[in-house]
């Protein structure tokens, strides 16, 4: 089983990324998002990329583009990819209605950080074909991809998905379907303690992260990375969490929640535990 079209719905961070990694693989890409404007944004985003790349010995920023299409709604595909905001319903809708566009050969896949994929698959006739394929962002950068199989995942699924993976240039690491899988499930519990120890006043934002990068080898702080996934997304993930294994250690800071409330989200808002007007 081989992924020659593959249909990415959702063209915000991940979902652009994913097109372009998709693209420079040598695939065609169907790129769907039914909000106003996204797509050509995603676009715009992924021709700055690509030329940055360019520069750097890369391929060619227009080839590369050529192979991405925007349209309007779901369309046949050899592969879905799934990469919109993280809720049940919304994602529920989105494989129920790919399930009924994709050819009965194709795999649906989601880019869900936290989301149960057999929650997914329940909502298609083809739960053998339905798994995870968690991107890492920035997606044209980061080589990992977490491959989640569901109750129901066949072993062709999973070993095409790997085979695919790989194909883009990532490494895949196969984990099962539990909550917030391996990656969540070890990052969300650290960026909720570094929350704390600010919550607390045990040191400023600044000094939190100074101490991860240096004491840790860690790239970015975690106040830093909460801001760059987006405090919504950190806590709708820790909710996840909290509900799918009962133990209030993943229950996310009350800081956190507060800083979400007041529409601090991060990067994407401009203001989170750092400013980035």
């Amino acid at each position: 089983m081989r992924f020659e079209h593959v249909l990415v719905v959702g063209a915000g961070q991940m979902g652009g990324g994913i097109a372009q990694v998709a693209a420079a693989a040598g695939c065609r890409v169907s790129l769907h998002d039914a909000a106003p404007g996204a797509t050509a944004r995603a676009l715009e985003t992924m021709r700055k990329s690509l030329s940055k790349l360019a520069e750097k010995g890369g391929g060619d920023p227009d080839e590369t583009l050529g192979r991405v299409d925007a349209v309007a709604d779901l369309v046949p595909a050899d592969l879905m990819i799934e990469a919109v905001v993280e809720d049940l319903a919304v994602k529920e809708d989105i494989f129920r209605r790919a399930d009924a566009v994709l050819p009965a050969a194709g795999v649906l896949a989601s880019n869900t950080s936290s989301i149960p994929i057999g929650s997914l698959a329940t909502a298609t006739g083809r739960p053998d074909r339905v798994i995870g394929m968690h991107f890492f962002n920035p997606v044209p950068v980061l080589k990992l991809v977490e491959v989640i199989r569901g109750r129901d995942t066949s072993d062709e699924t999973a070993a095409a998905v790997v085979s695919f993976a790989e194909e883009l240039g990532k490494v895949p690491a196969q984990a099962n379907d539990f909550p917030g899988f391996v990656s969540n499930r070890i990052l969300m519990p650290f960026i909720n303690e570094a929350v704390w120890a600010l919550h607390d006043g045990v040191a400023e934002p600044e000094a939190i992260d100074t101490i991860a990068k240096l004491g840790f080898a860690h790239p970015m702080g975690p106040l830093a990375l909460a801001d760059l996934i987006g405090l919504d997304t950190c806590v709708a993930i820790m909710e996840i969490l909290h509900r799918g294994l009962g133990d209030d250690k993943y229950a996310p800071c009350p800081l956190l929640r507060e800083h979400v409330e007041s529409g601090r989200l991060g990067r994407k808002s401009g203001q989170g535990f750092y400013s980035y007007e």
